[in-house]
């Protein structure tokens, strides 16, 4: 199953978790639905779990199985999200069972972070909450009247559960009869949400950077522009913030070997104070040689260059990335110079011997790939060198608005997508193995093949709501250009006239209002 299905007729455009006041503020690119008319929402996420198998995920399945076999107890799992600026009067819950059950379904609050039906098993389930009402069964079509608990545009996460001594089958939304439906009620029709600002950015708290350039809330928001073209950077990064309607507080470029950085160029970006930003700065260290050499020692004459020139020419605070997305150079074979350990190995050492040189202003970032087949290698946590040398766990990932294409997705997807044969998705992974650091996503990007240009609004239009379902996501930055490195996709943000009106929304949200102390 996926956890981000909806019914075409709405689009989810923000989200808030249960029990907050405050809703992500974007342009809806659906209407609310007119007085006493009710908007159908799929749930997106359904699946469930047993207690017989404990590891076993059954989100694909086309049923949600809720009762007791034997000694195995099946328990449900349903979430909904109610869009932005609905007006909400009413909801009803409204299931169909395969066959009459022979006993009442309890339904339960549970937590709706924490989990999605592409991970749900029983060892990983929300603990269940308060109970919010019974059904009991008069037919195969069951409901609930939940107008107590769906009161405003949120996310809301249910578990069911019944004592019978046999077992439920409820349609999942995999079944093309269809799945759970949560039927909301509204008293008038919203074109757009109200203005307000995410639960991370209380109206009076002035979002600002700490010493390690982590935004005390919001997100900050960044890009680098003009990929694979022979548009100067800066320029590029400049039209682009004309074009989408807001500064990109980041700017990020790409430096090796033993080039002079950051440049005339990009130092007068950051010195504008009517545009402040900040520098992200890849640079290929090993560029012309090994991992394991620069580890040895053995460009020891690059870094110690290139702390003197930075020393003499910037003192701002910049975030510096090592040889960004890793994976792709990694060669196992021992000996190599390129393994894994050498990389982890080479990290440390230009780090440590940036600070013994007394640069004080660097930002570290840890860029990752996102993309499950190198995730699924064995030596991949081994590229991690230790919290000491880290400040920022990075992530590049991309995703496909072409149904049916590689990497097809939201922008759930670029966090959440799983090492090939199951495991933590890579935002789940980093906060259960280093819980203090935050993640900027230091690339990424919505595509279509150039030959097939296709609407990235709806892909555009989830990011909001996967930012409140991801909260230590702290940096998110886009990589726009028109042909990637190979010229066959289209990561613009105006590849579409659609496209680029969704992502100025994007843009203009308060979410991304942080200051640069």
């Amino acid at each position: 199953m996926n956890r981000r299905k909806v019914q075409k007729s709405v689009a989810v455009v923000g989200a808030v978790l249960a029990g907050t006041t405050a809703a992500l503020s974007a342009p809806m690119t659906a209407h609310a639905a007119p007085a006493g008319k009710q908007l159908k929402l799929a749930a997106t996420d359904d699946a469930y779990t047993s207690s017989a198998r404990r590891t076993t995920v059954f989100g694909q399945d086309e049923k949600i199985a809720v009762g007791k076999l034997g000694r195995d107890t099946k328990v449900g799992y349903l979430k909904f999200v109610v869009p932005a600026g609905t007006k909400v009067t009413g909801a009803q819950l409204k299931l169909a069972a395969d066959s009459l059950p022979s006993g009442s379904l309890t339904v339960s609050r549970v937590t709706n972070t924490g989990w999605t039906e592409k991970k749900l098993s029983a060892a990983t389930a929300p603990a269940i909450g308060a109970t919010v009402g019974t059904i009991k069964a008069t037919g195969k079509d069951l409901s609930l009247d939940l107008s107590k608990v769906v009161t405003k545009p949120g996310t809301y996460a249910f578990a069911l559960r019944s004592s019978a001594k046999d077992v439920t089958r409820l349609r999942s939304a995999e079944n093309k009869a269809g799945g759970p439906q949560l039927a909301v009620t509204t008293s008038a029709q919203t074109t757009t949400p109200p203005t307000t600002t995410p639960p991370t950015t209380p109206p009076t708290q002035e979002c600002v950077t700490d010493a390690l350039l982590v935004p005390s809330c919001g997100v900050l928001w960044g890009a680098a522009a003009g990929g694979f073209t022979s548009t100067p950077r800066d320029q590029a990064l400049k039209d682009w913030e004309a074009k989408t309607g807001r500064t990109a507080a980041i700017f990020h470029t790409y430096h090796k070997g033993d080039e002079q950085f950051p440049t005339k160029a990009e130092i007068a970006m950051t010195q504008d104070p009517a545009k402040p930003r900040v520098l992200l700065l890849n640079w290929k260290v090993a560029y012309g040689t090994t991992w394991a050499k620069v580890a040895a020692g053995q460009q020891d004459t690059r870094i110690d260059n290139w702390s003197k020139y930075v020393k003499a020419n910037y003192q701002q605070k910049f975030y510096l990335a090592l040889h960004h997305e890793p994976e792709n150079d990694v060669n196992p074979t021992a000996g190599s110079g390129m393994t894994a350990k050498d990389y982890a190995n080479m990290y440390r050492h230009v780090i440590e011997r940036l600070r013994a040189n007394g640069v004080t202003n660097a930002i570290n970032v840890l860029a990752y790939m996102g993309n499950e087949k190198w995730m699924a290698q064995s030596w991949w946590k081994d590229l991690y060198p230790g919290d000491d040398v880290v400040d920022w766990i990075g992530l590049d990932s991309y995703v496909s608005v072409e149904k049916g294409y590689y990497h097809y997705g939201d922008f759930g997807d670029l966090l959440d997508r799983q090492p090939t044969g199951g495991g933590l998705g890579f935002y789940d992974w980093s906060v259960t193995n280093h819980p203090s650091k935050p993640i900027m996503l230091a690339e990424w990007g919505m595509y279509h093949r150039v030959k097939y240009p296709t609407d990235k609004s709806a892909a555009f239009n989830t990011v909001l709501p996967e930012l409140t379902l991801h909260p230590k996501v702290k940096a998110v930055v886009y990589f726009d250009t028109a042909a990637d490195n190979e010229g066959d996709r289209n990561i613009a943000v105006d590849s579409t006239p659609s496209s680029l009106t969704a992502f100025r929304a994007l843009a203009a949200n308060k979410i991304f209002d942080v200051k640069i102390a």
